[in-house]
């Protein structure tokens, strides 16, 4: 009991032997509370796993990496850029990303930096895609197009020429022939460019390109004479306001008729040229962390029922036990030797990755 006296007073009746020992042990107790939280607050900051890379690749991996954070239950923490498979590779081959989001394979120069830099790599297909070629809604008069078409409009020789849907074709309307496209950095600019003009990044440059694929159907909706090369995620996203123009595929076609982009068209390889496989590329370096080598695993676990949901073409279960396999025993590289193949097909892509 304090029997009347101030806790004021009773602090003056002690002895400063005791005061100084309680001004001590205070320190200490508050000492010992803010060492404590600090060391939880560096026990709890995930650990972060960052990629960036091909914007058709990303919503597989943004898919893949929200599921994966949630298994993780706060544990990991994933990020998912877009700055298009070049710009991408640019940023992994400096080492500043952990995995690669990619349309194509790794280029020859990409793959020079790379070395250079001393970045290894896993190379990881995880689905096939359908370019496709779209146009407006109220677009009345394309049906169809040969590879010939795509090429008079989209070759270089095209810039400040072919202006007007009736240079074309002689039957289509004397309108504006507005061209949308994959910007420069894109895989998908890439693969069009070699699939159609014979040559990557071979294109007339008076068209609006963009590596954010919304942009380009954003342009398609609001445009009755625009004409656009997208993947089919996006296009199926937004069927209502764009409609896909079946492909006539040249020569080397397997058949020689009008087709439709969709799963089974890309499955048994009839719509040529404008189907590819998309892969994700893991840095070596990176994979030598835990978080990683889960990450990788977790996606190629997954990789069949996510893209799928996407609008993606999964590929067979046994590529990706073949990609596990190769995770697993530490095989570095690519099959491709920095050469982008057109029409590669999904048996084609298999046979390759078992000789790995």
């Amino acid at each position: 009991m304090f029997d009347g006296k101030s806790s004021k007073g009773l602090y003056k009746s002690r002895s400063k032997t005791e005061v100084f020992m309680f001004k001590v042990l205070t320190l200490i107790s508050l000492g010992s509370c803010f060492f404590n939280v600090s060391a939880f607050a560096q026990t709890t900051t995930p650990a972060t796993i960052k990629i960036d890379g091909s914007s058709t690749v990303f919503p597989i991996t943004e898919a893949v990496a929200e599921e994966f954070q949630n298994s993780k239950k706060g544990q990991v923490r994933v990020t998912v850029g877009i700055s298009g498979t070049g710009g991408g590779f640019k940023k992994f081959c400096r080492g500043e990303t952990d995995v690669q989001d990619a349309s194509r394979p790794i280029s020859k120069e990409e793959m020079e930096v790379c070395s250079k830099a001393g970045i290894k790599y896993f190379e990881l297909p995880i689905a096939y895609d359908a370019m496709v070629v779209a146009v407006n809604p109220k677009n009345t008069w394309v049906k169809e197009l040969t590879v010939e078409n795509l090429k008079k409009m989209w070759e270089p020789a095209a810039q400040g020429k072919i202006m007007k849907w009736n240079q074309v074709r002689a039957e289509w309307p004397d309108s504006p022939l507005n061209l949308f496209g994959a910007g420069s950095d894109s895989g998908t600019f890439d693969y069009f460019t070699e699939a159609i003009n014979g040559k990557a990044k071979a294109s007339r440059g008076d068209y609006t390109g963009s590596e954010d694929d919304n942009t380009l159907v954003l342009g398609v909706s609001n445009d009755k004479n625009a004409l656009a090369y997208l993947p089919f995620s996006y296009y199926s996203a937004n069927m209502k306001k764009m409609k896909a123009v079946a492909i006539i595929g040249g020569e080397k076609a397997p058949v020689k008729k009008p087709i439709m982009p969709s799963k089974e068209t890309v499955e048994n390889g009839t719509y040529f040229p404008l189907s590819r496989p998309l892969f994700i590329y893991v840095s070596a370096k990176s994979f030598e962390r835990p978080e990683i080598v889960e990450f990788a695993k977790f996606y190629m676990d997954n990789a069949a029922k996510l893209a799928s949901q996407v609008k993606y073409v999964s590929l067979p279960a046994k590529a990706y036990k073949m990609a596990n396999e190769n995770l697993t025993k530490k095989k570095l590289g690519t099959v491709f030797g920095g050469e982008n193949e057109v029409g590669l097909k999904i048996e084609d892509l298999l046979k390759r990755e078992a000789k790995h």
